[in-house]
């Protein structure tokens, strides 16, 4: 699909509501206001938008390992297998993001699931039905992990997240959660047709969304795109070779880089994986994601570090997080 013009309706609603969704009894009558259009103009272009692929809902993105567990997985697939092994790690429910990279571990995927057996349980499952190993590095450290950029302008650094206030979560706010992994209906009072789905009240479910988005539970209530759709066809994961004591500053620095769109750091697998900092670089072009790069390297707390650059070639998958068994 092609770019979205500057000066677009679209690109407007997208670049202003990635985060914020308002939360209010009709949110989109509200963005429709700041837009200067109408509520069913704004629920018309959404159902368009998601129809088409180009965002995949309007909802929220849930920190990782907070109402569920997740890891980042590879598997190494021999080129006559990939069709087939790609697709018994789609089937897994939990398995939300799947994409095909440039490296020896050329299948990395997020697997989600509601509790760390279950996690276990699925990576099992891929394991089996593959007969593959499949590498598991969980998060220890995320040091940006909003990816809510702009579509247009320059390049700003997204800055440094915080640690969540896990005081705030509830027992029920998983089913919250789940709901906004999987997407708002697009009706004119969404969290009053959450709320009824969910036998609450529609100033619960507002109340609870508020207050899980101010504690980073939620890390982004918005709407939620589908980047290569959109243009941005060069996403690049950039993975650093590190001694443990540089990887704090390292992170602090690379994550302020603009165009730097994800960073956090995973566990290693001596001598298998070595590569404990991540970020993601997402671009129009393999020109302009490797100029990111490029500054990235320039930056004092990584001058010589070994790194390598993963293009994604493929996306087989991508959906909300696993929080709450069906």
């Amino acid at each position: 699909m092609t770019e979205l013009a500057p000066d677009c309706l679209d690109t407007r609603l997208l670049d202003e509501f990635q985060r914020d969704l308002p939360l209010a009894s009709r949110p989109f009558a509200v963005m429709a206001e700041r837009l200067g259009t109408t509520e069913a103009d704004v629920l018309s272009r959404l159902a368009r938008l998601q129809d088409c692929g180009r965002i995949s809902r309007v909802g929220a993105t849930c920190r990782p390992n907070t109402a569920g567990a997740s890891t980042l997985a590879a598997l190494a697939i021999p080129e006559d297998r990939i069709e087939e092994v790609a697709e018994i790690v789609g089937a897994e429910p939990g398995v939300n993001h799947s994409y095909l990279r440039e490296d020896r571990w050329n299948l990395w995927f997020v697997a989600t699931a509601p509790s760390d057996a279950e996690l276990v349980q699925s990576l099992a499952r891929i394991e089996a039905a593959s007969g593959l190993a499949v590498l598991s590095l969980p998060l220890v450290r995320p040091f940006n992990i909003d990816l809510g950029f702009r579509l247009r302008g320059p390049r700003v650094a997204l800055g440094l997240d915080r640690d969540a206030d896990m005081s705030v979560l509830r027992d029920d706010d998983r089913p919250i959660m789940q709901a906004l992994s999987d997407g708002l209906e697009l009706v004119a009072q969404p969290f009053a047709a959450l709320a009824e789905q969910l036998g609450r009240s529609e100033s619960d479910i507002i109340t609870r969304i508020k207050a899980l988005a101010d504690a980073r539970i939620l890390t982004r209530v918005g709407v939620i795109v589908r980047h290569r759709a959109l243009g941005w066809a060069a996403n690049a994961m950039v993975v650093w070779q590190l001694p443990d004591d540089a990887i704090e500053p390292a992170g602090i620095a690379l994550a302020q880089v603009p165009g730097v769109t994800l960073c956090y750091q995973r566990r290693i697998l001596p001598g298998v994986w070595d590569w404990p900092l991540f970020c993601m670089i997402h671009a129009r072009s393999r020109t302009e994601a490797l100029a990111v790069l490029e500054r990235a390297r320039a930056l004092p707390e990584l001058a010589g570090v070994p790194h390598k650059i993963l293009f994604s070639t493929r996306c087989f998958k991508q959906r909300g997080a696993l929080i709450e068994a069906a």
